[in-house]
This record gives C-alpha cells, sequence and structure tokens, in this order.
C-alpha cells in the first residue's frame, strides 16, 4: 500500500487474511472477501475501458452538417451506453459487498468481530468510496461534454443532474448508508437510459 491507497495486491493479501467469523452468523463476510477484490478490478478497468471503447468510435472529419451531427451523436450515445454498462457492473458489485459491510458493521455493535476483520471493513469501504467518487468524476466529464458540444447540447437538459445524483450517492457512502448509495446509483442509470433513448 502506498500514499494510504489500496492497490490490488494488497487487497489479495487482505482477501487472503486468515480471521474470519462463523459462515452461518455473518455469511456476508464471505460474499465481503470474494467480491472486493472484483470490486478493485471494476474500478481499475471500467475507466480505462470506456476511453479505449471512446476512441475506437472516433470519426473522419465530417464532409457535411448533417454528417457531422450524426457522428457527434452516435459518439455521444455511445459515451452513455459506456457509463451505464460501467455503472451497471459496478452497482451489482456493490450490492454484495453492501451487505458485507453491513453484517461486519453488525457483528462490531456486538463486539463479535475481530481486528482483522474491522480494519479488512475500513478498507472495503474507503475502496468503495473511491469507486462512487471515479464514477461521480465520469458523469462530470459527460456532462461537459453534452453542454459543451453543439451536436449534443439539446440532450443535455435530460442529462444534465446526473453527475449530481452520484454526488449523493457519495454522501450516502460516506455516511455508511452503502445500499442506500447504491439505489440512488440505479436512479442515474434510468436517467441516462431515458437520454439514450431519446437520442435514438
Amino acid at each position: 500500500m502506498s500514499n494510504g491507497r489500496l492497490t490490488a495486491k494488497d487487497a489479495q493479501h487482505t482477501l487472503a487474511g486468515k480471521p474470519k467469523l462463523s459462515s452461518k452468523r455473518f455469511p456476508g463476510v464471505y460474499i465481503l472477501k470474494r467480491i472486493f477484490f472484483f470490486l478493485l478490478v471494476t474500478i481499475v478497468i471500467s475507466p480505462v475501458a470506456i476511453q479505449a471503447q471512446s476512441r475506437g468510435r472516433t470519426t473522419r472529419p465530417a464532409t457535411s452538417t448533417t454528417k457531422t451531427l450524426t457522428d457527434k451523436r452516435t459518439a455521444g450515445a455511445g459515451r452513455i451506453a459506456d457509463q451505464i454498462k460501467a455503472l451497471t457492473r459496478f452497482i451489482y458489485v456493490l450490492g454484495g459487498v453492501a451487505k458485507g459491510l453491513e453484517n461486519v458493521d453488525d457483528a462490531a455493535r456486538r463486539n463479535e468481530a475481530s481486528p482483522a476483520i474491522l480494519e479488512q471493513a475500513k478498507q472495503n469501504k474507503l475502496t468503495v468510496r473511491a469507486s462512487i467518487r471515479k464514477v461521480r468524476e465520469g458523469l462530470d466529464q459527460l456532462e461537459s461534454e453534452f453542454s459543451s458540444t453543439t451536436e449534443l447540447r439539446r440532450y443535455y437538459t435530460r442529462l444534465a443532474g446526473v453527475a449530481a445524483g452520484a454526488a449523493a450517492a457519495e454522501e450516502q457512502a460516506a455516511a455508511n448508508q452503502f445500499d442506500r448509495s447504491g439505489r440512488t446509483l440505479i436512479e442515474v442509470v434510468n436517467r441516462l437510459t431515458d437520454v439514450l433513448l431519446e437520442m435514438r
């Protein structure tokens, strides 16, 4: 671990930790361990995949206004689709992690969680919060792109606010309301989907 950030190697080491809670009493802890590494991979890979896909959709200079509009709209729709895919994967993983964190917090309140489990949960919470911050930053960029691109500006009105939704999810995660945070992100996905349908 460096500069206070959890690396994939640290995550693997953490997941290999020995302290355990009873699977009958705390099944979420084991889900937490299995899913945590995949959450890290999602954080690292998603932005790279989105950028790569966006580059792949770059078009040659348009020869007419109509073609320019079509190309820009296609590229914008692709960016929204990429965000929906990344968010959907993240929310799926977050569901399992949130349940595990809730179980650990319940065990902590009863003084039944080991220090190692509590430390692991602490690191997982930091990772989830960092992930949601990246989501919010990505949506900020998406809104900026739509508001500053003439051909996409007509769709900005419906798109505006998705970054604010992610910011609300970020605040909820900071308050350890991870399940609520996931539900807020689902609303963001729904709004992105509405914009994508309008662009068809």
